[in-house]
This record gives C-alpha cells, sequence and structure tokens, in this order.
C-alpha cells in the first residue's frame, strides 16, 4: 500500500505540479471511480478573495447545527491533509494515501489540484457527509471543482485582478470565470453586481440573489474571524444559511460563528503582538492595510513578507507600507518566490533581509504576510 510520504511525493512531482484548466481530465477519471460527486449536496464558493472564510462560516454553523460536513478548502498551510476535513478534523494520512493510489490506478494523468479534488470526493461519498463545502481553486468554470452538475447554491466572493494570464486581463472577465460554476436551476448567492453574473444567472434560471453587506452586530461580534474584509464574508455566508437551513436557531448560528477554524486570516496572537495574515493579492493587502489602521492605528509596526513572482508584488507593496515601518523581506524556497533583490528593488522604504533567526519581540506590532506559501515554511512559527 501507499505511503503517505510516497503519495505526497507522486502529486507533487513535476509531471503533476502545473495548472492546466479543464475539465475533460478528472471527468474521465470520476467516470472510472464511479462519479462520487453525483452523490453530494454541495455548496459551491468561487472568488478572489474570501471564499475559504465564506466557506469555513458555513461549515463551522452547519457543524454546530449538527449537519455532518466536507470541507475542501486550498492551499493548505503545513499539511496537505488540511485541504480535506470531514466534521472539522483533517483526513487521515493513511485514506489520503488509499485514495491517492486509486487515483494513480486509473492510469489518467492528472494536476496536483485535480488529484487533490478526486480525493476530495471520494472521500467524501465514503463519508456520507450531509453537505459538501467546495472553494473553488482557480476561476470557476474550468475549475476541477466545477465537475459537479447541481448545487445547493453557489457562492461568488469578491472579485478582483488575479491569475490574469488565466482568467483575463479586466474585472469583467474574471467574473465571467467565476460565473460558470451556477447551474441550471440553482440558486447564486454574491454582493457582486457584474452584468456576467447576472446573465449567467438568467440564462440558466437561477435564482439570483444580492447580498449587501450588513449583518446584525452581535454576529459580527461572535465571529472568530477578525477584520472589517470579513463582515462580508459573514453577509454571503449567513445568506446561504438563512436561505437553505432556515430551520436552524440564531443560538446555533452564534455558536458556530465562534468556532470558526481558519488560520492565517487576519489572526492575531496577542502574547507575541503578532498579525499572521496569508493575503496575496493587491485587494487582499488592501484590507490588510486597512484592518491595521483600523485595530492598531498608533503601533509601530514590523514586517516579514515574502510573496510569489508572478503577484503584482509592487503594487502590494505600494499598499501595504508606510514611512517608519520595520521591513524585512523573506526570500522563501518555493518554485516562482521572489527574492530579496527583486522586492527590495520594487520598495521605496529601506529593508532587511529576513533570516529564520530574526527577533520578532512584542515591542512592535508584527506582521507575517504575503503568501500562503511562505508561512508554513517558516521556522518562526515552530517558535511561537
Amino acid at each position: 500500500m501507499l505511503s503517505y510520504e510516497n503519495a505526497i511525493k507522486l502529486i507533487t512531482s513535476k509531471d503533476n505540479f502545473y495548472i492546466d484548466l479543464g475539465l475533460d481530465r478528472i471527468s474521465n477519471v470520476l467516470d472510472k471511480l464511479g462519479n462520487p460527486q453525483d452523490d453530494l449536496n454541495c455548496i459551491h464558493v468561487a472568488g478572489t478573495n474570501g471564499k475559504g472564510s465564506v466557506c469555513a462560516i458555513i461549515e463551522s454553523i452547519l457543524r454546530a447545527a449538527g449537519y455532518k460536513t466536507g470541507l475542501y478548502t486550498s492551499p493548505h498551510i503545513w499539511e496537505y491533509t488540511e485541504r480535506i476535513k470531514v466534521d472539522g478534523e483533517n483526513i487521515s494520512k493513511e485514506d489520503f494515501a488509499k485514495y491517492t493510489e486509486q487515483v494513480f490506478n486509473t492510469g489518467i494523468h492528472l494536476t496536483e489540484f485535480e488529484i487533490l479534488t478526486v480525493i476530495m470526493f471520494l472521500y467524501f461519498k465514503e463519508k456520507k457527509v450531509d453537505v459538501a463545502i467546495l472553494e473553488t481553486g482557480m476561476g470557476g468554470r474550468l475549475d476541477a471543482t466545477n465537475v459537479i452538475k447541481k448545487n445547493l447554491c453557489s457562492i461568488i466572493t469578491q472579485i478582483d485582478l488575479d491569475h490574469t494570464d488565466r482568467l483575463g486581463d479586466t474585472k469583467e472577465k474574471i467574473a465571467y470565470e467565476k460565473a460558470g460554476i451556477i447551474k441550471m436551476g440553482c440558486p447564486v448567492i454574491t454582493s457582486m453586481g457584474y452584468e456576467e453574473i447576472k446573465d449567467r444567472a438568467d440564462e440558466l434560471s437561477s435564482l439570483f440573489i444580492f447580498v449587501t453587506p450588513f449583518v446584525r452586530q452581535d454576529f459580527i461580534d461572535a465571529l472568530s474571524l477578525k477584520g472589517k474584509h470579513q463582515i462580508d464574508n459573514l453577509a454571503l455566508a449567513l445568506t446561504a444559511i438563512n436561505q437553505f437551513f432556515p430551520n436552524i436557531k440564531e443560538e446555533t448560528i452564534l455558536n458556530g460563528l465562534k468556532n470558526v477554524n481558519h488560520p492565517c486570516r487576519f489572526e492575531y496572537i496577542k502574547e507575541k503582538n503578532l498579525i499572521i495574515d496569508a493575503s496575496h493579492n493587491p485587494n487582499g493587502i488592501k484590507a490588510l492595510r486597512d484592518n491595521l489602521d483600523y485595530y492598531f492605528p498608533y503601533e509601530k509596526r514590523r514586517f516579514v513578507f515574502g510573496c510569489l513572482r508572478r503577484k503584482d508584488y509592487k503594487k502590494m507593496l505600494e499598499i501595504l507600507f508606510r514611512e517608519g515601518d520595520e521591513i524585512y523581506f523573506n526570500e522563501f524556497n518555493y518554485t516562482d518566490a521572489c527574492s530579496y533583490e527583486e522586492l527590495s528593488a520594487a520598495c521605496e522604504f529601506k529593508s532587511k533581509k529576513y533570516n529564520p533567526y530574526t527577533e520578532l519581540n512584542a515591542e512592535k506590532l508584527n506582521i507575517i504576510c504575503g503568501s500562503f506559501y511562505m508561512l508554513g515554511g517558516m521556522d518562526y512559527f515552530n517558535r511561537i
């Protein structure tokens, strides 16, 4: 039997570790494996920012209400098993390896994300989850998660310019790709008023539910995820709950909000005076900067920042930093990660190169941000 370590080696090999959007390959594999996705009740979430938080909020409320939940998100921070959860628990390494072997035994070549998506569908079917909450990986229309033929609802969160080489160079083109998750006769919930989303909903006779970012203060206060940007995510999640699970009591919803677990999203560790935030595009970085200005307007700031070269890092740096900030750039070990020299050259302020022994003491507000892929590999987290 395949070990977990060897399963990870297979999945992350150069033959699989790339992006090639499309549904033909994964559809063929799922057909060979009995199309487990057809037996699931799915809530499908797409968007540039906020989709992971919306998924986590919905899952926590449904679990508090006694539903057996499946949650599929990406990327992971420490282990691949984090991406696939049932009732809040990661898939075991043994099950992960078992399903990986089944996928490879089909003989059909898949990308990394497609392999993980098939594993998720197989696992959720075996565990007989009541509701599967699925976060798209990239875009929507051609994303591997979009092999589902129907859903309880689609949710489209904030839209901004990201992955423009694959999804289009305007917000309207990106909205078109996100709208690709809308299914015939299945409602779509969004706070985005793009014609591309409305037109797709009309075309598929899908109820279009437009949400304004207004939420009662007691729900905002209860939510364990902090940051002003979470109000919009919370409004979308609560609309889905109220529309499709109207019997869930307010007390249960509040309990679910208190227990949302979604690390590295404006996560504050008080004893270290430390913010950990995985924002990785200009829109996400703007939300981070706004939250810092709102919650910590007078604190002196020390940043550790790293990101991928394919991101608009120059714009991110312009948004994030201000005069007087102490700035460290982290040249982390990952494909396409920016070098210190690239980030330093793009930044108008003085910076230093980060190393694992840089002391982030609590005399300043420490902010570690810029990339999911950086956070999981940082030695500093082992010392927190």
